[in-house]
């Protein structure tokens, strides 16, 4: 049979790669729009997550009349106790160190992991051992690129603590809870027999007051060691005191569970103004300034969302410009990291009747 001499149809080279380049293009238009809409997919369930760890906290000091302390510690005016209560000599943390979001869980339907926490212990009982490990979805922003599962609890300088059976492990978190302007968890204030504190930030003015142990005179925030917070001393207004903010594991290890004496937060991205901090900063974070804490011009030291300070004491999000805040009467704001510093300062005690505007 004799074959046609009609050329077959089909595509040269160069309308292949013209096809190619046309793809191409497309694909980097839509590209962004994508990662924009997966971006605005995982923002919002942040927010989401916000909005469910403050209403818990609406219903817990709804059935108790007070907020949950940022960590339970046996309560001590010397550093000196029984030997259940594992007092840290350096800052006084102590047994059970149970900490906020521990006290909220069930009031946001986890009611079971609650119940089989034996919160009458330590939390690093070794009955406690599983069930503080727990990967809790609320308390997981999905716009994270660091660790979202358990991890060793470290002393400062970075091995795993050895506290109880041996090394603890805890569920993760990446939201905190505010302490306030100052920070009352090192040595300097939350063991020390006195403490400078603000009494104008604006002015620098400080003073001294006395603690022994009790971190409720130096902290002006609602979430301290055995705070007692209620709605009504938070005389600034709900809706102008931040309560809780983000803090993604990209920066620090943060937790659920609460406080272990001896431990330390380390930082894992390195600054100059960055280093390991107590026990405390693994449910806690301070907006400052502190303890009449000042920079080499005099001014106070405050620290914003995403400061580029880069503590493991401060907040820290992945959302670009900012990142979430849970204020106190429950409603959730984005914050952006240009906001004004002593706004952002106002915004964190609970009663210094600081002036706050519109942020």
């Amino acid at each position: 049979m004799r074959r046609s001499s009609v050329p077959q149809k089909g595509f040269t080279l160069i309308e292949l790669l013209v096809v190619i380049a046309i793809i191409a293009i497309l694909v980097s238009l839509l590209l962004p729009a994508v990662q924009q809409a997966r971006e605005a997919a995982r923002r919002s369930q942040c927010r989401n997550n916000l909005k469910q760890l403050g209403l818990s906290l609406h219903n817990y000091h709804d059935t108790h009349s007070v907020l949950p302390a940022g960590y339970y510690s046996f309560g001590t005016t010397t550093g000196s106790g029984p030997a259940w209560a594992n007092i840290d000599s350096v800052t006084w943390d102590a047994a059970p160190g149970w900490g906020w979001g521990t006290m909220i869980l069930p009031f946001m339907d986890q009611a079971p992991l609650y119940e089989g926490l034996q919160i009458d212990s330590p939390l690093w009982a070794p009955a406690n051992a599983l069930l503080i490990r727990s990967k809790v979805s609320a308390f997981l922003c999905p716009s994270v690129s660091g660790a979202y599962d358990e991890f060793v609890v470290t002393d400062s300088f970075g091995n795993p603590l050895g506290v109880g059976a041996g090394p603890v492990v805890l569920g993760r978190s990446h939201y905190v809870a505010s302490h306030g302007q100052e920070e009352c968890w090192s040595a300097r204030s939350g063991s020390a027999l006195t403490a400078n504190i603000f009494t104008d930030i604006y002015t620098g003015t400080t003073t001294t007051v006395t603690v022994n142990g009790d971190t409720s005179r130096v902290s002006d925030g609602p979430f301290h060691r055995n705070s007692r917070i209620r709605f009504r001393d938070v005389t600034d207004g709900l809706s102008n005191t931040i309560f809780l903010g983000e803090h993604s594991s990209k920066l620090s290890e943060k937790t659920w569970v609460g406080v272990i004496p001896g431990a330390s937060t380390s930082p894992i991205i390195s600054s100059p103004d960055n280093g390991p901090d107590s026990a405390a900063t693994l449910t806690l974070i301070h907006i400052g300034p502190s303890g009449g804490e000042q920079d080499i011009f005099g001014n106070p030291i405050i620290h914003p969302i995403n400061f580029p300070t880069l503590h493991v004491g401060q907040m820290y999000s992945e959302h670009t410009g900012g990142g979430h805040v849970c204020m106190g009467d429950g409603s959730v704001r984005f914050i952006s990291e240009t906001i004004d510093l002593f706004l952002f300062a106002a915004l964190a005690s609970v009663g210094e009747n600081d002036e706050v505007g519109e942020f």
